[in-house]
């Protein structure tokens, strides 16, 4: 099997740093196969208990919230869709959200070229510094991670943009115009959906919407390049997102899978709409009401996929905890305090599995 060295009781140097040069590295290198690094545990793989028999059946449309009337008498109607959404599935798809869709067509293309740079470019802006503002990396956490998922990805800090964007990458030239553009109307959008969020909530929103103002904004660009062996891989484990919310754009390549009942169905998108989920502090600030959810990303052969992933919510030293008014007798409160330093203390101390982070959160009855 080609570039798959593995020493018991060590590790070869030179396939290490392959594979911490990415997998579009890798992939550039001619690849026929997956290496032994990329390899699942049987149980782990995408179709760990044989591939369904009608792919269609493990499809599912997500929940439509239309932003069309937000503003208008029929605001009441929109919020029920929204906290069915949040409550019910975890995970739902906006439209008409108010992105032009020049913007967003700009925003795939530049990452569409910035992976297609020379790996030389690329590398300038390597880390493996989980709080660098701006990082090019690969795999989940490639510091902590037994096996590597099929991903490499761009991670820009949004905010304050004063300070980040000096850091961003400056190839391709328009990139940052483009993502800058892009960052500010997620944020604009963000801040209408955390105002409604908090509206079915029935918990005062003056107060959380002023830190949200000045709250981080992660933007994670990510590159699944198209896979030889994609029944042994993933391009992300199992996983929740930290934060209130991620608005999740998609260049219409499948692969995006939720856990349902126990088994992994592919979301099915409208056209034109952004994925948004409940992330973990969401669900510690509403005491449980809305959970955040598993989700992973699948692999193809035939092409590669993109997305671009935008995690926000409240200032990186921001405590998270339920809101008191979400706490009583009867719904005693289930998670104890958290901020931003705590998560990344916990994910650079381990391999995240899961929501284990979460978990390490909840309090014991």
């Amino acid at each position: 099997m080609e570039m798959e060295l593995v020493v018991k009781g060590g590790r070869d140097e030179e396939t290490l740093e392959k594979y911490m040069k990415g997998v579009r590295h890798l992939c550039d290198s001619g690849l026929t196969r997956v290496p032994a690094k990329y390899i699942l545990p049987a149980t782990e793989r995408p179709y760990a208990q044989g591939p369904p028999s009608n792919p269609s059946d493990l499809k599912i449309k997500l929940p439509v919230v239309d932003l069309a009337d937000i503003h208008t008498p029929n605001r009441a109607h929109v919020l029920a869709s929204l906290a069915e959404a949040c409550q019910e599935h975890g995970f739902f798809q906006v439209v008409n959200h108010g992105i032009p869709a020049e913007v967003i067509e700009k925003m795939i293309d530049v990452s569409r070229r910035f992976f297609e740079l020379p790996f030389e470019e690329r590398s300038t802006y390597m880390s493996a510094d989980i709080v660098a503002p701006v990082r090019y990396g690969t795999s989940f956490n490639q510091n902590r991670d037994g096996v590597f998922c099929w991903r490499d990805f761009l991670k820009l800090s949004c905010h304050p943009l004063s300070r980040t964007l000096p850091l961003w990458p400056t190839s391709p030239a328009d990139l940052r115009e483009r993502a800058v553009s892009y960052s500010k109307h997620i944020k604009g959008l963000f801040m209408e959906l955390m105002e409604a969020v908090l509206e079915t909530l029935e918990v005062d929103t003056g107060p959380v919407m002023e830190e949200f103002g000045e709250g981080i904004q992660m933007m994670v660009v990510n590159f699944y390049p198209a896979c030889p062996e994609p029944d042994l891989t993933l391009g992300m484990p199992p996983h929740s997102d930290f934060g209130f919310l991620t608005l999740l754009l998609q260049d219409g390549v499948s692969g995006l899978q939720i856990e349902q009942k126990g088994e992994w169905v592919t979301a099915d998108l409208a056209a034109g709409a952004l994925v948004v989920n409940v992330g973990d502090h969401l669900e510690i600030f509403s005491n449980g009401r809305y959970k955040s959810l598993l989700h992973r990303v699948t692999v193809n052969t035939a092409q590669p996929r993109m997305s671009v992933a935008c995690l926000l919510g409240l200032a990186a030293d921001g405590v998270v905890r339920p809101s008191p008014q979400l706490v009583d007798d009867d719904n005693p409160r289930r998670y104890m305090d958290t901020d931003f330093a705590t998560f990344l203390q916990y994910v650079s101390s381990r391999e995240t599995k899961g929501k284990n982070f979460l978990e390490s959160r909840m309090l014991r009855s």
